[in-house]
């Protein structure tokens, strides 16, 4: 991107990054998710999922500086956070899955294969898939066990949200700057208008 292109990083404010439960535990204290549910109306489900991964993240990578806001912002523009209606488990009550990625306008040609066809049941082409809108062979890279179920599904936005994580700060970034939040961001899918839309929407959670 040419320097006209980079945005300005949103950081979030210490007191709206997730916090741990006094008595301890590995995910988001549960009041703090329903005050963030609340002020920001993300569906409280997907801001535990945005807020444990976040967490995790700062332990793994602390140089990144990870706002769980930016992956809000993915998760809004991606599929309004799972079209708005997540089961307890963290999955969308019905599967997402992206346009076939066929060569059209606008598209790469991505054959499906034999593994990728279970997540999204076409033969022929590959689609994106699950709330975060993973292509399937980018999922078999960076796929995790995040709520520890047995089992690493791109349509579980509890695993989807720490792959995109662990994916957004592989590589030492750092984005609490406006070099590495947009770099992170456009390497999640390569569009200045794709920026520039999670950067609205993570700016307008913080």
């Amino acid at each position: 991107m040419t320097p006209d292109q980079v945005v300005v990083a949103p950081v979030a404010a210490s007191v709206d990054q997730p916090s741990q439960p006094s008595a301890g535990g590995g995910g988001a204290d549960p009041a703090w998710v329903q005050q963030q549910a609340a002020r920001t109306g993300v569906p409280a489900r997907a801001v535990q999922a945005y807020a444990d991964a976040t967490l995790r993240t700062a332990v793994e990578h602390p140089e990144c500086r990870l706002g769980w806001t930016t992956l809000a912002g993915i998760g809004q523009v991606e599929s309004g956070h799972g079209r708005g209606a997540l089961g307890d488990d963290g999955r969308p009550l019905e599967p997402i899955i992206g346009p076939a990625l066929d060569g059209g306008e606008g598209v790469a040609a991505i054959a499906a294969t034999s593994a990728s066809v279970a997540w999204h049941g076409d033969p022929r082409w590959d689609h994106a898939v699950g709330p975060l809108q993973f292509i399937p062979s980018t999922w078999a890279a960076w796929e995790v066990d995040a709520d520890g179920d047995g089992v690493a599904d791109p349509h579980d936005l509890d695993d989807a949200a720490l792959a995109a994580a662990r994916y957004l700060c592989h590589d030492g970034r750092d984005l609490s700057t406006a070099d590495g939040w947009t770099a992170a961001i456009f390497s999640y899918n390569h569009a200045d208008a794709y920026v520039r839309a999670v950067h609205a929407a993570a700016v307008s959670y913080g």
